[in-house]
């Protein structure tokens, strides 16, 4: 398999995979109102190829390759949908792991210290 088909195959893959359920759930409806989940979708591959030129003993090319690749998805919110009025809710509040960052750093200084 040459570098291009090989890249290929794997783009084919990530873009089966990114289908619009991945980032947006099934919406869900209870009384009156309509949930729509929303997460953060990411996707990430890497690769590679080389060839080292011919074998001695049978003069065929010695080429080799590899790749990994990997999914996160993380939740960050919900969309209510009502009659009168469409908004979206986080499902995380940044100043609370601001918070917990900075006591992290001040435990971190004290305990340094000693």
């Amino acid at each position: 398999m040459r570098l291009k088909e090989f890249f290929d195959s794997i783009t084919e893959r990530l873009y089966g995979g990114a289908a619009v359920k991945s980032v947006y759930g099934e919406p869900i409806e209870a009384q009156g109102k309509t949930i729509i989940p929303v997460a953060k979708v990411i996707y990430g591959f890497g690769g590679g190829f080389g060839e080292t030129g011919k074998d001695k003993k049978d003069g065929a090319d010695k080429e080799g390759g590899g790749a990994g690749a990997g999914v996160r998805a993380k939740p960050v919110g919900v969309i209510e949908v009502t009659g009168e009025d469409t908004r979206f809710i986080p499902c995380c509040d940044g100043k609370k792991y601001a918070a917990l960052l900075a006591l992290g750093f001040i435990v971190g200084f004290f305990f340094g210290r000693r």
